[in-house]
């Protein structure tokens, strides 16, 4: 089946009992077992180890990303825990895209520092630079690509290559592009990392996150964190993923192109200082990410002259935008990373890798684009 075919029908059939169309929501603890003989003859006991409404969302994102396996969990960043948990050892270090989400960073450098890992902030988009950084007590590596807020960009068959040579597993963070625009696992990466809250749901309805996984030795690692942990996805918001998911193929072609109009809008206004958008012929990795991925996404970032004060002056300015955390939604949401998302980063971390006190990035959603590009040029009036 064709991409589009399968994030509709992958995973789910009616339901056996009543016809329902859609899978049900199986809200329950624990399931009876016919006898002691037949344990787990239906597949199912317990909620925290496997629950059917997860099961199904979790054989769709299997199905639509070419994975043996897809562990669902509670949240995104359950998900970027548990790759952590399932690969790395007391002493291990990791290799991780020096551009990354402020909860990834936090995770690493306060949490599992505790444990005696040691974690090498990589431009992963210099494959050199992360040949270089493997050690031999590496266990990870992990790319961000695009790379919250920056957007770079990483070549994944050339690090996968390299994960492989030296027999690192390869994690990527597929969130901003999703299985639909980009395959980590074709390009070569082991599991593909996904915050479902973004793209997947696509209405700013639930938190959620998966691990698309290649083979069955490295699924079997991360579903024993999911049930040691206690992390899966609730059954009510499995229900919720799998309607948004089926949705996502129309939702990021119409966000794409929305937000390649405001780019190149952007890009030409007098009161814009730098414009990022991966579409854009200005944008320094344009042709990677022509090879490696079949759409450009809906996430791009700006900064006006003027600095950070002009930057906070336009955002208290839009209407239409709205200011908060998420990306991905059917709404447009436009966030200044440096006092939200990426707060947990220090200052002098964000400054090297381009995270400027300026910088505003866009979410762009389903609206008309029109009006999402009228509110912009109304708020860069007052800038």
């Amino acid at each position: 089946m064709h991409f589009r075919t399968k994030q509709v029908h992958a995973g789910v059939a009616p339901d056996p009992t009543t016809g329902a169309i859609l899978t049900p929501i199986h809200q329950a603890t624990t399931f009876v077992q016919p006898s002691v003989d037949r344990y787990m003859e239906r597949g199912f006991t317990y909620s925290r180890s496997g629950n059917p409404t997860v099961r199904a969302f979790e054989d769709k994102l299997a199905a639509l990303e070419g994975g043996v396996d897809a562990p669902a969990f509670a949240t995104g960043m359950a998900a970027i825990n548990a790759v952590f948990m399932a690969f790395l050892d007391a002493g291990a270090h990791a290799i991780i895209s020096d551009v990354a989400y402020g909860g990834t960073y936090r995770l690493s450098t306060q949490v599992y520092t505790r444990f005696g890992v040691e974690f090498s902030f990589v431009d992963t988009a210099d494959p050199a630079a992360v040949e270089a950084a493997v050690t031999p007590v590496t266990q990870l590596i992990l790319t961000e690509t695009p790379a919250n807020p920056t957007l770079k960009l990483t070549d994944i068959r050339a690090v996968s290559d390299i994960a492989q040579k030296h027999g690192i597993p390869h994690a990527v963070d597929n969130t901003f592009l999703t299985p639909y625009y980009q395959q980590a696992l074709e390009l070569g990466a082991d599991m593909s990392v996904h915050s479902t809250t973004k793209y997947l749901d696509g209405h700013n309805a639930t938190v959620g996150g998966a691990v698309v996984i290649a083979t069955q030795d490295h699924a079997d690692r991360v579903r024993f964190i999911q049930n040691s942990t206690g992390t899966i996805m609730s059954p009510m918001v499995a229900w919720l993923s799998l309607q948004g998911t089926k949705t996502l193929s129309v939702r990021m072609d119409q966000q794409a192109a929305n937000a390649m109009e405001i780019a190149e809008y952007l890009e030409a206004h007098d009161k814009v200082e730098t414009v990022a958008y991966p579409g854009l012929a200005s944008f320094p990795q344009h042709n990677l990410a022509k090879r490696q991925a079949s759409g450009f996404g809906a996430m791009l970032w700006f900064e006006v002259i003027g600095g950070a004060a002009a930057g906070k002056k336009l955002m208290d300015s839009l209407g239409l935008w709205a200011l908060a955390e998420n990306l991905g939604s059917v709404e447009s949401l436009a966030t200044h990373p440096v006092t939200m998302t990426h707060a947990a980063i220090p200052p002098e971390e964000r400054a090297r890798v381009g995270i400027t006190d300026g910088l505003v990035r866009l979410s762009v959603g389903l609206e008309d684009s029109r009006d999402l590009i009228a509110d912009l040029a109304r708020a860069l009036d007052q800038v």
